[in-house]
């Protein structure tokens, strides 16, 4: 018998000073049974660093929201679409393949992927020529410490502040934040 994915519910206020977006968001995530709670906190900060894009691509006509995931390699994590169905905005988590993100960058305008882990310095030397002629590719890089703090803010319900400030992120509840500066590898 196949394992379900594990529900977790994130009500999420953001202000994006950067990019002068402040939204509320009531999110509904799925946990891949094979997913740690870091990959999933990465991708609701991918959310968080990405819903400026609604407005500013799309003009609020549009949607961002989670993809398949780990259990569609045909889709991405959080995809923003507008609504004549022109992906605007594809988002991966992780250190996937070559090819799949090549692929990803002819189907969407924008792709952008968060790396997170450890061995994601020793992956971006293997793939760094690789991706390098993808234009419409953005590779950001995620502090393992604070992806480790993140784990840390995961529940089945949570009430959590966003702040995006001069490229930082700062992610927290009542009783602890993470403060989380991608790095840009391209």
């Amino acid at each position: 018998m196949a394992l379900k994915s594990t529900v977790f519910k994130a009500s999420l206020q953001l202000a994006d000073i950067d990019h002068a977006c402040y939204t509320d968001h009531a999110l509904t995530l799925a946990r891949h049974p094979s997913e740690t709670d870091e990959r999933m906190m990465v991708r609701l900060v991918a959310l968080a660093l990405n819903a400026h894009a609604l407005q500013d691509d799309c003009g609020g006509d549009g949607q961002l929201a989670f993809g398949a995931g780990l259990s569609d390699p045909d889709e991405p994590d959080l995809w923003l679409r507008d609504f004549t169905g022109r992906t605007r905005l594809w988002v991966e988590v992780g250190q996937p393949e070559d090819k799949p993100v090549a692929k990803a960058c002819g189907k969407a305008d924008r792709v952008r992927l968060y790396c997170f882990s450890h061995a994601a310095d020793i992956w971006w030397r293997g793939m760094e020529g690789k991706l390098a002629r993808l234009q419409n590719l953005e590779v950001f890089r995620l502090p393992t410490e604070s992806v480790v703090e993140l784990g840390r803010l995961a529940q089945r319900s949570m009430q959590l502040q966003a702040t995006v400030q001069e490229g930082v992120l700062t992610l927290g509840d009542t009783q602890r934040s993470v403060d989380i500066e991608p790095i840009r590898w391209k």
